[in-house]
């Protein structure tokens, strides 16, 4: 779960989806995902996770450990667009590299210190930074 101040954004692993919750009246949407497992980029419900599970923002952006797939999504917030901003799926390692190159081992828990991005690639007991 991860904040903006306005909204609550929430990875719904289950149902394969990021939800959005409007903290002063407890709305409930759904701003990307099918709600069955895929991969696939686009916007809103157009875009297909798979078990995704750690989620941060930098008030623009929603970055989401998208752990079945091994791979960190990105999703503006403003247009719901869903690209994939590391790592192949389907692909799994434990590579270093730049977008697709990097590969990933169920990345489960993403931060940021503003500048960069720190997951938890946990079937690789390592923690990886994404510049």
């Amino acid at each position: 779960i991860t904040t903006d101040g306005t909204n609550l954004y929430v990875t719904d692993s289950g149902n394969n989806t990021i939800r959005k919750i409007v903290i002063a009246t407890g709305v409930v949407s759904t701003l990307a995902g099918a709600g069955t497992a895929g991969s696939a980029n686009g916007t809103g419900i157009a875009a297909m996770f798979s078990v995704p599970r750690g989620i941060t923002t930098d008030g623009t952006n929603l970055y989401v450990a998208d752990q079945s797939n091994n791979t960190i999504r990105k999703i503006v917030i403003t247009t719901g667009v869903v690209s994939t901003l590391a790592g192949t799926a389907g692909t799994t390692g434990s590579a270093d590299g730049t977008g697709l190159a990097a590969t990933f081992n169920f990345p489960s828990s993403i931060t940021s210190d503003g500048a960069k991005l720190y997951v938890t690639d946990s079937n690789n007991f390592t923690i990886r930074q994404i510049q």
